[in-house]
């Protein structure tokens, strides 16, 4: 009898919706209570910049440590950096050790897919001032796809299906492009290490992004969080070795970001 049957509870298909939804909505509660508390993150987290940095060269030469350690502010650098390891461990790690656990390994993917297909404008604009015309088409070329056939965003097919890579262009390598020095280097709370003119070329890149002139300021903050707890979710084991096998993390992390971004500005 169907009165029977809306007697008996919610059924299967309601159970898993359910759970989902509540999935998200934990996941939003920590993450908009994370950037409301941090009020600004960097568009690549500090972790990230360990794991895609130490790749490079596990052990510089006195040599190489000279042409990348100018650090003229180190003393407040090194408490910054302090502060923001300590953030990272006692604050973003556990909150990016939930959410890896509520969040489906795919629905992560997910995530970062959107995120990266809303930044294209950034890359796209930088990859023309450099002109890397190819750079630029390929940009394009990704968005138009992955917005469509890729579900606004959601899948990469660009790049799974047709072999499109995105390009890695922002707005300090186009000022390292046309000679601008990348003057001292600077450490400040809740970013990733970057220089004065990394610093100002993230200025230029946050008015790159359409999304901040979609979403009032808690949304938007929201929307930052969610990315940068989501870039940590899916490096959780990585950054943990890194850390584990380095022994001054605050020159590691130094050196090879100034090395990286020398690198980019060259290719």
């Amino acid at each position: 009898m169907p009165g029977d049957d809306a007697g008996e509870g919610p059924n299967r298909t309601e159970l898993m919706l359910s759970s989902r939804c509540l999935r998200w909505w934990f996941a939003g509660l920590c993450l908009t209570g994370l950037g409301q508390a941090s009020l600004s993150f960097a568009a690549q987290p500090l972790e990230e910049v360990v794991v895609r940095d130490s790749k490079l060269s596990s052990e510089p030469s006195d040599e190489e440590d000279a042409a990348y350690d100018y650090d003229p502010w180190e003393p407040f650098n090194e408490k910054t950096f302090s502060f923001n390891y300590k953030f990272d461990r006692y604050v973003l790690k556990p909150v990016a050790t939930v959410y890896d656990k509520i969040v489906l390994d795919g629905e992560k993917d997910l995530i970062h897919n959107v995120f990266d297909n809303v930044a294209m404008p950034k890359r796209f604009i930088n990859s023309l001032l450099q002109g890397k015309f190819a750079g630029a088409g390929r940009e394009l070329a990704r968005f138009l796809i992955n917005s469509t056939l890729g579900g606004a965003g959601m899948a990469d097919v660009a790049r799974y299906q047709f072999g499109i890579l995105r390009s890695d262009e922002d707005t300090g390598q186009t000022f390292g492009k046309y000679g601008l020095k990348p003057g001292p280097y600077l450490v400040v709370p809740f970013m990733a290490p970057l220089t004065v003119r990394d610093g100002v070329g993230y200025i230029f890149d946050l008015a790159l992004d359409p999304l901040n002139y979609i979403l009032p300021i808690v949304p938007s903050i929201a929307k930052k969080s969610e990315d940068l707890v989501n870039e940590r979710a899916l490096n959780l084991e990585t950054f943990e070795s890194v850390e584990e096998a380095t022994l001054d993390l605050y020159s590691a992390v130094r050196n090879a970001y100034l090395k990286r971004r020398e690198k980019q500005i060259k290719e």
